[in-house]
């Protein structure tokens, strides 16, 4: 192990003693020469003790974290990471739903932080593994952890893909498959089928985060108007029509979105005219919308990517809430979200408690939702708790 090495200032390895997986800039004193970017480095104490291991950067964060103990990041180290992944997804139940009657070939076997691969996400959709990088080490390392997926998931993974060019845009990545090859995009959640766009789509190509979310709009839409905003693959929507809805309405700003959750819709529900898709801005559309809906899905992208955008965030957030409370029917549920990771829970609660008051409208939460178990928070990086949803009934 011949890394380069990082030094903290005095006091600043706190956080590292809590597991905090980043070191920022702030807390460094000084770098070896000849550091690049995306390296794997060693860092240590003012006073010269062994700290952490990870990939340093530039920016904000200067260090992500891979490990607390003394180790090289070898093959080694990435298998074993992975496996741990691996054994965390089987405990939920995933791994079994290939042929059991969960019927679900679509999760997330990697979240970053969560499963101590700051940097890193892997979602599995069937027997093709998407792959995407955070940080300029992640990318870097990219053939070395492919090798080692392929080894831990031989079971149920033939194919892996790497998607990172639209989270490193200041790098010159390229999108395609590091092993295998495969033209069939389709996977399954619960029964229900959807072609994943892992080529131009956002994130990986789907959604997995809203998986028990979109099961509980089925549960409520029987005999409903559904509208869905933000649609994307209008996963929702196909949720919202086996659950009984007798109308979906699916509204994005994007036509790719628009065509792709018909093709979902197709997928699952051939011929069936319940649904209907609008390719319209979202504030757009709620303004002029003639008649009222029973049941409203507002999953809009993220309003905030950092601290200093939160302000502005909440203000859309409560704008987009109170045109949903305005106009959704007496009796009516919104099922609301926020993806934006600085929006804390707290924040977004009192911008929908405040788009409630600004309607006039008679509120009660009926769920406090968040993300799946497949997305797990890492105990010592709250940071990593980004979904926030409330379902409320409107009277």
């Amino acid at each position: 192990m011949n890394y380069r090495t990082v030094y903290l200032k005095p006091g600043k390895e706190e956080s590292l003693l809590r597991f905090h997986p980043w070191i920022f800039s702030g807390a460094i004193h000084h770098i070896d020469n000849g550091i690049s970017e995306g390296d794997v480095v060693r860092v240590v104490t003012s006073d010269g003790h062994y700290a952490a291991t990870g990939h340093y950067q530039g920016g904000s964060i200067a260090v992500r974290v891979l490990s607390f103990t003394d180790i090289p990041i070898d093959a080694a180290f990435w298998q074993q990471r992975l496996k741990a992944a691996l054994e965390a997804r089987k405990a939920m139940g995933f791994l079994s739903s290939y042929s059991s009657h969960l019927q679900t070939t679509a999760f997330r076997l990697v979240h970053g932080e969560g499963d101590m691969l700051s940097g890193l996400v892997i979602d599995i959709y069937g027997h093709t593994a998407v792959m995407q990088a955070h940080s300029i080490g992640m990318h870097r390392s990219r053939r070395d952890i492919a090798e080692a997926l392929a080894e831990v998931m031989s079971d149920h993974v033939a194919n892996i893909y790497y998607k990172s060019e639209t989270t490193l845009p200041f790098m010159e990545t390229a999108n395609g498959f590091l092993m295998g090859g495969s033209e069939d995009d389709t996977a399954m959640e619960n029964g229900l089928r959807f072609h994943v766009d892992w080529l131009k789509g956002q994130k990986t190509g789907f959604f997995v985060d809203q998986r028990e979310n979109r099961a509980l709009v089925e549960r409520y839409s029987k005999g409903r108007t559904v509208l869905n905003m933000f649609c994307y693959t209008g996963g929702f929507s196909f949720y919202a029509m086996r659950g009984g809805a007798c109308l979906v309405h699916s509204v994005d700003s994007s036509v790719k979105a628009v065509e792709l959750t018909r093709r979902n819709v197709e997928l699952n529900f051939p011929g069936d005219r319940r649904h209907k898709a609008f390719c319209e801005d979202a504030f757009k559309f709620l303004d002029g919308m003639e008649g009222a809906y029973d049941l409203i899905i507002l999953d809009p992208p993220a309003f905030a990517k950092h601290r200093g955008a939160l302000h502005n965030a909440l203000k859309g957030y409560t704008r987009l809430n109170r045109c949903a409370f305005e106009k959704i029917a007496p009796g009516g549920l919104l099922f609301t979200f926020s993806c934006s990771q600085v929006v804390t829970k707290e924040h977004f609660r009192n911008a929908v408690f405040t788009a409630a008051a600004q309607a006039g409208r008679s509120v009660r939460i009926l769920h406090q939702l968040h993300q799946p178990a497949d997305h797990p928070i890492n105990i010592y990086h709250p940071e990593g708790e980004y979904l926030k949803g409330l379902v409320l009934y409107v009277e």
